[in-house]
């Protein structure tokens, strides 16, 4: 019983984490860069907008300051990478352990700020999740609609082709280095509205909300693209699969803490989500479609053939 009164408020949450999985997923997916500046970049949406907010700012122009700021420590990373050389991995991480400092900056000094859902008329609350729910799902379609007419694009089409086969790109005359840093931007914008979202929805920015964000994203696309790919494989039919996969993690989540484990075992636990997910389509390829495609005397006399 407890377990379904808990279960809108997992949705909604979920839904907001499944909008920070999408942008993940441009960046991970689309670009193949595994973009670690997110730990960051949705901690600086949800400063940006408690901040604001709080000094009596509209929740429109408070969200698309924090979309503004994610996108700006997106291109941080990338003219980081393609700039400067450095490899994407460890230009997201520089960048993240910069906007922590710069979100310390934002807050004041402080760790964390609050927001007063009486004083400000909040899109999403705990305190109303079916409210926040239908809030979300507004947002998160609004996010999807302009994400596919913009991927359709001939500027949408060279990022996939950038990600897809950058040398090929690159001999097309496309521009990968400027790509990947729009591609970036964009990716971290999207993150960061999520944690604006996020602060909205817990009544407060905190200077840690953001850590573990990136294996969270993750867990939230190897799940939704495990049942996605299955149905109609394409782009739009993927990002409502991220969002699936993001509400199916926090159902998870919330149902493993009423079951009593420590929460402090829960990182462990997502992390471990991810490697499976990461592990199967490599286990299944190596050991099983290998096995498969040899004929039964080959697999007897080692594959060769021979007798």
């Amino acid at each position: 019983m407890a377990f379904l009164y808990a279960l809108p408020g997992a949705i909604a949450e979920g839904l907001i984490w499944g909008l920070m999985g999408i942008g993940v997923y441009i960046s991970y997916k689309i670009l193949d860069i595994a973009d670690l500046t997110v730990d960051g970049s949705i901690c600086t949406g949800a400063c940006v907008c408690a901040v604001l907010l709080g000094r009596g700012v509209s929740v429109w122009l408070s969200l698309l300051a924090a979309l503004l700021a994610g996108a700006l420590a997106g291109v941080v990373t990338g003219l980081l990478h393609t700039a400067l050389g450095i490899p994407s991995i460890l230009a997201g991480i520089l960048t993240q352990l910069m906007l922590y400092t710069v979100n310390l900056c934002i807050l004041g000094g402080k760790s964390l700020v609050a927001i007063n859902p009486r004083a400000v008329d909040l899109w999403v609350h705990m305190s109303n999740n079916n409210a926040s729910i239908l809030s979300m799902i507004l947002m998160v379609t609004v996010v999807i609609i302009c994400l596919w007419q913009f991927f359709y694009t001939e500027i949408g089409l060279t990022l996939k082709s950038t990600g897809d086969n950058p040398d090929m790109s690159r001999a097309q005359g496309v521009n990968v280095k400027l790509n990947k840093v729009v591609g970036l931007a964009i990716a971290n914008g999207i993150v960061a509205l999520a944690g604006a979202m996020l602060a909205q929805y817990k009544g407060s920015a905190n200077i840690n909300d953001g850590r573990g964000a990136i294996v969270i994203g993750l867990a939230a696309i190897f799940i939704g693209l495990s049942v996605s790919m299955k149905i109609k494989p394409n782009f739009v039919v993927s990002l409502i699969g991220v969002l699936g996969g993001g509400i199916t993690y926090y159902i998870v989540y919330n149902f493993v803490i009423l079951m009593g484990l420590k929460t402090d075992y829960l990182k462990m636990l997502s992390a471990i989500i991810v490697a499976i997910f990461l592990a199967v389509p490599y286990l299944k390829s190596e050991y099983f479609t290998k096995h498969k495609s040899l004929h039964p005397h080959e697999m007897v006399n080692g594959g060769d053939g021979h007798a």
